[in-house]
């Protein structure tokens, strides 16, 4: 264990090696959040954008640990804080429906992508891979999962496709998605559970459901860190499926629920019990804010469509019906009663 002194020191030298990103990006923020106050329209989609545009300060250079800092601490600090904004009687309110949403779309999606890995020729194993990457949580499920699968000579390149095909599909749908909410005249709390139950990464799903209206943001958070939460059961399965598998070395380790994903619940629970003053909750929620603003920044300078062009064909089909899969079971519960809200 270290000490206090020696954690100092590492911390201290660690600020100064991610502030040019997270100044980077922060400078990104500023500039989006007065655009859109100024001349409207979303701040979160500009900072997408503009983010975007910068994509080169994420290859090289002194940029890099502070563009990584904010896509992960930064937006992870900025979801915890959200849970000022939510209480247990909204929760209760949404009823029953979105967990059966949320669970039966887990399950039913990596055993989709298991089945269309192998009518398409592919290994069964990617299939568990992109369907756990699409079904839970993206880029994060998909490291997590690849921890406890077996080891093979593609492994690697599989994990690395897995991570940029999910962000790359998450970061479109971010844009599409909402397109969709208005075509079907989803109400707030409906369009919530369809972003949230439906969108790969976090941030993402943050950002589409505040690009909506600040109801559909909270309910897509929360909707979206329950599919977070089945993290934990499914790597649990992973690791029984794979026991037998020689040469797999650490399939025991069973990741821990996120520390942002515990926090975000301890918050809602002590919002819940009044014991958050108003002025404390709304100095929190423009933190988390300005928070996720910043991380959607670095989310978008991090993106690049180009490195999909090198890894073939199937794998992306595989990832894109693995996503359509999702969508149309998350519209069915919606529109056939299943969330009733």
């Amino acid at each position: 264990m270290r000490s206090p002194i020696t954690f100092s020191r590492t911390a201290a030298e660690g600020f100064p090696h991610v502030m040019p990103g997270v100044l980077i990006c922060i400078t990104i923020a500023l500039a989006t959040t007065f655009i859109a106050d100024h001349y409207g329209g979303p701040t979160l989609l500009y900072a997408l954008l503009f983010g975007m545009s910068l994509h080169f300060l994420s290859e090289e250079g002194r940029c890099v640990a502070g563009i990584e800092f904010a896509a992960r601490t930064i937006l992870r600090f900025g979801v915890a804080l959200l849970g000022v904004r939510i209480t247990i009687e909204q929760v209760t309110s949404l009823g029953i429906g979105p967990i059966v949403t949320v669970v039966a779309g887990v399950v039913l999606t990596i055993l989709m992508g298991a089945l269309l890995a192998r009518l398409m020729g592919l290994h069964r194993d990617m299939g568990l891979l992109t369907g756990g990457a699409v079904a839970i949580c993206g880029a994060s499920a998909a490291l997590a999962l690849s921890a406890v699968m077996p080891r093979g000579a593609n492994s690697e390149r599989n994990t690395i496709l897995t991570v940029v095909g999910v962000t790359t599909l998450s970061t479109a749908a971010m844009v599409l998605y909402p397109l969709v909410v208005g075509v079907l005249s989803l109400t707030d709390q409906q369009a919530g559970v369809f972003l949230g139950g439906t969108i790969h990464d976090v941030a993402q799903v943050v950002g589409a459901g505040y690009m909506i209206s600040e109801e559909a943001g909270d309910v897509s958070t929360f909707v979206k860190l329950m599919r977070v939460a089945m993290l934990v059961p499914v790597v649990m399965c992973f690791t029984f499926l794979f026991r037998h598998s020689e040469g797999h070395e650490g399939r025991s380790k069973v990741p821990r629920l996120p520390g942002f994903l515990v926090a975000f619940v301890v918050l809602v629970i002590i919002n819940s019990l009044g014991a958050i003053p108003v002025s404390v909750a709304d100095g929190m929620t423009d933190l988390s804010r300005w928070c996720l603003v910043t991380a959607i920044a670095a989310l978008g300078i991090k993106t690049s469509f180009q490195k999909l062009a090198v890894v073939g064909w199937k794998p992306v089909i595989l990832m894109v019906a693995e996503t359509l899969f999702l969508l149309a079971l998350v519209l069915v519960f919606i529109l056939f009663g299943v969330v009733s809200i």
